[in-house]
């Protein structure tokens, strides 16, 4: 953001147009979301996110609120267009004072922006937790203070906001968490910096959207058939672990794979029979047959992990699938083998013709790639295993990161809380695999998978079970998807 402002300036837009612009689309956000708010507080600090608050304040205050401005740090030390803000503030600048700011119906967070690089201690401490322990709204500007912008992480305290403005586009921290949760509705507004400067800065990092790989959504053709739209194999596990591989079958299969079969022994496919129609059921009871089977480029990607087991046959089928020239998406039981000898499984992944795709939360995550370090950002931490794996990392959770080798990363923010239930990783599992098989790249696929999967939790509402995401998501692709591509 910095070098986007940087860029702007330098192509002849004024620092303090970009200010007073930004103050703008902070007092528009405000009147719209809150115009009963007549008494408002504004905190204020020493850099260009108080200059954006003092804006603010001589907005409102021109249009008839009754604003009191604090400054946490001497306003002296502003410089440069903070300065010059400063000084368009036609009110008094007042001392903090605790009871004032419990008495007022709106506060406005200017202190620290996106670009906060220590931790928060002293004056602006004790006012930030203050600020959490009443029940007034508010609104941050930029970033909720506290919040670090390219983590997420909470540097000693932070704000917890109702809503935050930010500019041009979001940051890492507006969607990582537990800055996610502190940012409260977000919204981003224009403030004159043209798209071009991408160009520019060449971002590698983005917010997991359509925007971002519709333009390689596999779609229908008017001619296809569903042998030109791949073929998904599911490894399924013994007879009394079904489900899971079950659940990666249909999302597959609902997301457009042309066709979908589980394998397995004749014993787990009979319980699969009673279970499933479109899907098809193919028998393996030998590492033999699993081999004959993928030698057929046919059945061009495979799902294989949920629901398969920890035994020694296990992990000759997942050795067996390394050799093959499917495309690979792994979870579940398959990361926790492989954590056995990551080192060699790392090694097979990048020899393979065809990048993997992994997909594990937090604890696969551990047993595959070692404890993270609580100072590194989810992001890097991604980031890293993915070059280190030699695969597309899918790392879920609220926050789920996906990561190419690339160094190319998506930062995924619409999945709701009620997806944390049994079996919805599965269904994840699945739907890559399914577009993976209709052609699209491994981490377009897996973006895509992701984004998904968030849009088909949201339509099912909470108190969702995995079953019901196959429904979601046929409501999802009927309705949106041919907006894309």
């Amino acid at each position: 953001m910095s070098r986007a402002d940087d860029l702007t300036i330098a192509a002849g837009t004024p620092g303090i147009d970009l200010m007073v612009r930004a103050g703008r689309t902070v007092f528009d956000r405000v009147i719209a979301s809150f115009p009963d708010a007549e008494t408002i507080h504004i905190l204020c600090g020493t850099g260009n996110n108080g200059g954006d608050g003092y804006v603010v304040a001589e907005l409102l205050r021109q249009a008839g609120r009754a604003v009191t401005v604090s400054s946490i740090g001497s306003p002296d030390s502003l410089k440069g267009d903070a300065a010059l803000a400063r000084r368009q503030w036609r009110g008094d600048l007042a001392s903090f004072h605790p009871g004032e700011i419990e008495n007022t119906d709106l506060i406005i967070d200017a202190l620290f922006g996106a670009g906060l690089d220590r931790d928060v201690t002293g004056e602006a401490a004790e006012v930030i937790s203050h600020i959490n322990s009443i029940p007034v709204p508010v609104v941050s500007i930029d970033l909720p203070s506290g919040i670090c912008g390219l983590t997420g992480k909470v540097r000693g305290v932070a704000i917890a906001a109702e809503e935050t403005v930010t500019f041009f586009r979001k940051k890492p921290g507006h969607l990582l968490e537990p800055g996610k949760s502190h940012c409260g509705e977000v919204t981003v507004t224009d403030i004159g910096i043209d798209d071009d400067v991408f160009r520019e800065i060449r971002p590698d990092v983005f917010e997991n959207s359509p925007a971002l790989w519709g333009s390689q959504w596999p779609g229908y053709a008017p001619d296809g058939h569903k042998y030109g739209r791949g073929h998904v194999i599911v490894l399924s596990g013994g007879p009394l672990s079904t489900g899971a591989s079950r659940l990666a079958a249909q999302g597959a299969l609902r997301v457009g794979a042309g066709l979908t079969s589980l394998v397995g022994s004749r014993e787990a496919l009979m319980v699969q029979a009673a279970h499933v129609t479109a899907i098809m059921l193919k028998p393996t009871e030998t590492l033999q047959d699993l081999r004959l089977l993928l030698s057929d480029l046919r059945l061009n990607s495979v799902a294989a992990g949920p629901g398969l087991g920890l035994d020694a046959k296990a992990k000759e089928q997942l050795d067996c699938l390394l050799d093959s020239e499917a495309a690979l998406t792994l979870d579940a039981d398959a990361l926790t083998l492989f954590a056995e000898d990551s080192a060699r499984f790392f090694d097979r992944l990048h020899e393979r013709d065809h990048i993997s795709v992994l997909t594990p939360h937090a604890g696969e995550f551990a047993r595959l790639f070692g404890a993270t370090n609580a100072q590194t950002s989810k992001l890097d931490t991604a980031r890293e295993a993915a070059h280190r794996a030699g695969a597309v990392l899918v790392m879920k959770g609220a926050d789920t990161v996906i990561a190419d080798p690339d160094g190319r990363a998506a930062i995924n923010g619409n999945a709701p809380p009620w997806l944390a239930t049994a079996g919805s990783g599965d269904v994840l599992t699945g739907m890559i695999a399914g577009l993976r098989a209709q052609g699209m790249p491994a981490f377009e696929a897996a973006c895509a998978g992701v984004w998904l999967h968030g849009e088909a939790g949201r339509r099912c509402g909470a108190y969702l079970i995995s079953e019901d995401l196959e429904q979601g998501l046929a409501e999802v692709l009927d309705e949106d998807s041919n907006d894309w591509g």
